[in-house]
């Protein structure tokens, strides 16, 4: 085994998923010289500041906290130089890192990648997985370059997912996952046993673009499987929707049922209601929804919103076409 060759650790990330990888290599052998994250932001109804949770996590262990608005402003660029990382673990953090970031530790600028690359380059490689039907996700640590998430690959994890995976659960399994991939990785790395593989020029898969809430809002004509896909993946945020008699309703669950010969009606129509059930015609099969959230209320069972909006067979769900 090699001598040690990393000692000294910069760390840059913000969301949550990245909090996960911090406290792993605040744990670790490495030393975690300074985290780098983006400034606090306006939260809440008070609209008060609330710093990221990385940053709280940072500043619990006694690690310096830096938080540019923009990392490629000279003065940013001059720190993180000067503080002369060995390397730099990059896990979302949410702004383009200029070639000065990429070049200033020795051994580069490690990436955490919530996809198996090539698949899902991009923002948001979670939940486009969960809604494009994906059976397998997992984390590829990689070494950064110019390009977005086409660095040489160091290592992979597979995670499948379940029947019933939501874009939240799928983030909680990748965000472990990686912690422990990262901590492997700057190991290879140290002790000289890390390969690097190119990636393909392009990705099989379109890119894993920021999610909006307008993507939430479903339209009935799509295949029943393909509407509980988008459902699962955009639970918690940004939520699936639809509006019935005129107002917003959140889908939070709901199962994919197959066309029943001869009972084919409109998609958005409510083809089949009973006291406890609500399935709805789509393109392909019928949508049957389990649990939802309707305008200013809390989210509740189909039992219980039945009970206080009773569904009348045939009423159409989704926007009044003008």
């Amino acid at each position: 085994m090699r001598p040690e060759m990393i000692q000294n650790v910069v760390f840059m990330g913000t969301p949550d998923f990245a909090v996960g990888t911090l406290q792993a290599l605040i744990r670790s052998r490495y030393q975690v010289k300074a985290v780098f994250c983006q400034p606090d932001k306006p939260k809440g109804r008070g609209k008060s500041l609330a710093m990221p949770t990385v940053k709280e996590k940072a500043m619990e262990a006694g690690i310096a906290v830096y938080q540019p608005e923009k990392i490629r402003e000279e003065r940013w660029l001059a720190k993180v130089e000067e503080l002369k990382p060995d390397v730099i673990v990059v896990v979302a953090f949410g702004q383009i890192l200029p070639e000065r970031v990429l070049r200033a530790a020795k051994y580069g600028c490690v990436n955490v990648h919530a996809s198996l690359l090539p698949k899902y380059r991009g923002a948001a490689p979670i939940q486009w997985a969960v809604i494009d039907g994906e059976k397998v996700s997992g984390v590829t640590t990689m070494r950064m370059d110019a390009g977005l998430d086409t660095g040489d690959m160091i290592l992979r994890r597979e995670v499948p997912l379940d029947a019933e995976e939501t874009g939240g659960s799928l983030f909680d399994k990748l965000s472990a996952v990686g912690a422990e991939l990262l901590i492997e990785t700057l190991d290879a790395i140290s002790e000289g046993r890390a390969v690097y593989h190119p990636q393909p020029k392009e990705s099989p898969t379109p890119y894993a673009s920021m999610l909006t809430k307008k993507q939430g809002e479903i339209s009935w004509e799509q295949p029943a499987e393909k509407i509980e896909c988008l459902i699962r993946g955009l639970n918690p945020w940004p939520s699936a929707y639809t509006y019935y008699r005129g107002k917003m309703l959140k889908i939070w669950k709901a199962e994919a049922l197959p066309d029943n010969p001869g009972e084919k009606g409109m998609p958005g129509e409510a083809a089949r209601v009973t006291k406890h059930s609500l399935e709805i015609q789509t393109g392909d099969g019928f949508l049957s929804i389990k649990e939802l959230q309707p305008e200013g209320k809390k989210r509740m069972g189909i039992d219980e919103f039945l009970r206080g909006y009773p569904v009348e067979n045939g009423e159409v769900f989704g926007r009044v076409k003008e």
